[in-house]
């Protein structure tokens, strides 16, 4: 089986996805209106889709409060330090500093406006 997408329930998916777009090189694919305002956004390659929406259904999960070990989206970059002051400097707030790994993958881990946590990632042998 292919994983068709991961969603999250955000406080204000319409103006997240116009930052993934702007900032992180994603495309709408799908979008509905009222009352939970979904967005399907793909990533550059076209591989992977992230769904967006805020259901009044279901709880808001306060993502500032979650550990990033827990849950984060990350993003294949050619520069984890480029991006990473790019990001900033568009409103993602740091989670610490860039590291490198044991096994020599670059990676760093951010919060997007909403708190949402975001890894960039330079793998030195890519996983697929």
């Amino acid at each position: 089986m292919k994983i068709e997408h991961v969603a999250l329930q955000v406080p204000d998916p319409v103006k997240l996805a116009e930052w993934y777009v702007a900032h992180l090189g994603m495309r709408v694919v799908r979008s509905f209106g009222p009352p939970a305002h979904a967005r399907f956004l793909a990533d550059s390659a076209g591989q992977t889709v992230l769904e967006v929406y805020n259901n009044p259904k279901a709880s808001m999960t306060d993502y500032r409060k979650l550990d990033p070990l827990h849950l984060h989206i990350a993003f294949a970059v050619p520069d984890v330090v480029a991006t990473r002051q790019r990001l900033l400097a568009a409103g993602a707030t740091p989670e610490g500093e860039v590291v490198v790994s044991e096994t020599g993958d670059a990676l760093a881990m951010l919060r997007d406006p909403w708190g949402v946590p975001v890894q960039l990632v330079k793998r030195k042998q890519p996983l697929l």
